[in-house]
């Protein structure tokens, strides 16, 4: 089997496996198809989707069964990520694949530091 093939399906059984528990998989998944692989963002992009497709019904099975799902919310949040959804991807297929790739790196920048400096609950 090719080394690089076994790689691929470790990175993609580790990412899943965080993606459950949502720790953010999904966005590891496309640091690594990015930058490691030399995958077209674009390209990255359409694979994270349907990576995403099988990496959630189990999580929200998982929190379904734990509670932690309030309807109303859900409601909410599909007709907001359904809108925003189409929205991007339309936006994404007019953007300069370089503009994307640093808007996504900017994202993750203010995500990680917002996370390095957020107070802990007790």
């Amino acid at each position: 089997m090719n080394p690089v093939m076994v790689l691929d399906f470790v990175v993609g059984l580790i990412t899943g496996i965080l993606s459950g528990f949502g720790i953010g998989g999904g966005t590891l998944l496309m640091l690594y198809l990015t930058g490691v692989s030399g995958t077209e963002q674009f390209t990255a992009g359409g694979i994270n989707l349907l990576y995403f497709i099988f990496c959630a019904p189990p999580a929200l099975a998982s929190h379904i069964k734990n509670k932690l799902v309030i309807p109303r919310v859900v409601i909410v949040c599909i007709i907001a990520g359904t809108l925003t959804s189409i929205g991007a991807a339309l936006a994404a297929g007019w953007m300069d694949t370089n503009v994307l790739r640093r808007m996504f790196g900017g994202l993750l920048l203010y995500v990680g530091i917002r996370e390095l400096f957020a107070k802990k609950e007790k």
